[in-house]
């Protein structure tokens, strides 16, 4: 069995551009890349907190310090420029490794520059007799 967590966020990153022309994917500032480990090719889920919609697509790497988050493809028409939008990566974990999984999250202010930089733990504490 295997249960699935939210391994990196991005959290409130404002889309800079849209292309619906695009083959497809998401394009992703190299520096957020490597501040949460999340990887180009990867599957990555997006919500946007302006509208609702959700959607997965995979990354591609974009220039660091350029701060872009791009949306390309017919998820291109679900977003618009200026959007807040949280990106989620997953894993599946077995459920022995759950107690020591952090999640890697970061925030980022309208630039898509790291604000700050933030770890969820996933263990839970036991009670017996509830």
């Amino acid at each position: 069995m295997f249960c699935k967590l939210l391994r990196a966020k991005i959290h409130q990153a404002t889309i800079t551009q849209t292309d619906e022309s695009y083959v497809g994917s998401i394009t992703i500032d190299e520096d957020l890349l490597r501040a949460t480990g999340i990887h180009p090719n990867e599957v990555v889920l997006i919500a946007d907190s302006n509208n609702g919609a959700r959607f997965e697509t995979y990354v591609i790497k974009g220039e660091a310090g350029s701060g872009i988050i791009g949306v390309n493809g017919a998820a291109a028409k679900l977003v618009n420029q200026g959007d807040k939008v949280i990106i989620f990566a997953h894993y599946f974990l077995q459920p022995n490794q759950i107690e020591d999984h952090e999640a890697n999250v970061i925030l980022v202010n309208e630039e898509n520059k790291i604000t700050k930089q933030l770890r969820y733990p996933s263990s839970i504490e036991l009670t017996i007799g509830v």
